[in-house]
């Protein structure tokens, strides 16, 4: 960022008063090896320690990067630590607030600074998918020729929201969701370090446990929630930040859930038979447990398509799109907007019809399979298709449904041992019912016995 007068202030009495700044603003990384989580993005020779000048250099310059990740996963640390690194001139915009008047100003002086100086630039735009088609096009000479060297970052998928001239330009980096060890971590340093809470109070393992379901894999709200209750614990006169506390400062009750035991397991089930049985109120409580644990939301959303084909079924051919649609919606977007995603796909599945007829009848036929009971392929279903099948009498006889006047053919389709097997026993539920007159009708004209 470039200096000013105001901005070296700003920076003096923050060194004078860490308190002048949030405790996520003071615990910022100053250097790549003190960042936390993406460490397949900080291996030597990556471009973001090429970025900060680390490497051989020679005739390949840095690359442009577009950091896409969920919020709170190190975007802005990543570029905040390229300013305090590099010896390049170093410019922030946010597409909040900037246009392309802004951006022609930063190309001009990376121009101007290039040519005078000899000092490389390097822009940090943030939320770029803010930015129109138009607005994006303005940075393209600038990063084709190296005027500047962008590090933008986006919470959405750039391939949707970023043009494809700038994609292509520079190198995408795929930020991952912090895991609750980075979270941790984050946390007890930002407790006992300096420019921290100095030691100042101690976290119980269980306001710490719940301290990270709070925060979701996200650094910035976890430090957040974390100044808040050591500022209450310490006016309370308190050394150390119960859970009560927590509580009382976040306005969220603990939760009991662990994801890696029985309650996670608990938990589940109970969400899924709550649908089986359609009760649509049981279904959200549980659901609503598992979201404000924090529970992965991908997890929940698999347990749906799970219970959308075993439950469900054809009594509402809909479902399991539903589902699925559902899955990538929570992939896409992530919490807090998937629960919404997530609570529209429970109701449903909670108040669809309910047949289980698809899960039984696959159920049977593998039993029959893994029994030993499979037989020859009946010589007319074989492939007649290469030379010499002919002779061996594969597709002799074959008759071709789609030449009769009701499509069907009253031919054998099983192997011998199994020729009168039901396996599909259709309920009368929903859209199932129409399946069921089916099933019946094209029995009858298959002449099959049955049982």
């Amino acid at each position: 960022m470039e200096p000013d007068l105001f901005t070296a202030a700003a920076e003096d009495r923050q060194e004078k008063d860490p308190a002048a700044s949030p405790l996520a603003v003071r615990m910022r990384p100053r250097t790549l090896d003190e960042v936390v989580g993406q460490q397949h993005l900080l291996k030597p020779g990556s471009p973001l320690r090429r970025l900060v000048g680390e490497g051989a250099g020679g005739p390949a310059g840095p690359s442009s990067v577009i950091l896409w990740g969920p919020p709170g996963t190190g975007k802005t640390t990543l570029a905040y630590v390229v300013s305090k690194a590099t010896n390049k001139r170093f410019v922030e915009l946010s597409a909040i607030t900037a246009g392309v008047k802004e951006v022609r100003a930063v190309i001009d002086g990376a121009r101007r600074a290039s040519g005078g100086y000899g000092q490389e630039t390097v822009l940090f735009l943030d939320e770029i998918h803010r930015f129109s088609k138009a607005q994006q096009d303005s940075l393209l000479p600038a990063v084709e020729n190296r005027w500047v060297t962008l590090i933008a970052a986006t919470t959405e998928n750039p391939y949707f929201s970023v043009i494809s001239p700038l994609l292509s330009r520079s190198l995408l980096l795929t930020l991952e969701p912090l895991t609750d060890d980075d979270v941790r971590g984050l946390l007890r340093r930002a407790l006992a370090a300096e420019r921290g809470l100095k030691s100042a109070v101690a976290l119980p393992e269980d306001t710490e446990d719940h301290l990270l379901r709070i925060a979701g894999g996200d650094a910035r709200r976890a430090l957040t929630a974390l100044e808040a209750a050591a500022g209450a614990a310490l006016d309370k006169g308190e050394d150390e930040i119960s859970l009560t506390t927590l509580e009382e400062t976040v306005d969220r009750a603990a939760v009991k859930y662990d994801r890696d035991g029985d309650q996670h397991y608990d938990v589940a089930s109970a969400l899924i038979k709550s649908i089986r049985g359609s009760d649509v109120d049981a279904a959200l409580h549980y659901l609503a447990r598992m979201i404000e644990a924090g529970e992965d939301p991908r997890f929940i959303a698999r347990r749906l398509m799970i219970s959308a084909s075993e439950d469900i079924g054809l009594a509402d051919p809909n479902a399991l799109p539903l589902a699925v649609a559902a899955a990538q919606a929570v992939a896409m977007i992530g919490f807090p907007e998937a629960a919404l995603t997530l609570s529209h796909t429970t109701i449903a599945l909670a108040l669809a019809p309910k047949s289980n007829a698809a899960t039984t009848a696959i159920g049977a036929a593998l039993a029959d399979v893994r029994g030993g009971l499979a037989g020859s392929v009946p010589p007319h279903l074989r492939d007649g298709h290469y030379k010499g099948a002919a002779k061996l009498g594969h597709a002799q006889g074959y008759v071709y449904p789609h030449d009769l006047p009701e499509g069907i053919a009253a031919q054998q389709y099983a192997p011998d041992a199994l020729k009168d097997r039901e396996y599909y026993t259709p309920s009368r539920h929903g859209a199932e019912a129409r399946y069921a007159d089916a099933v019946e009708w094209t029995r009858k004209h298959l002449g099959r016995k049955g049982p």
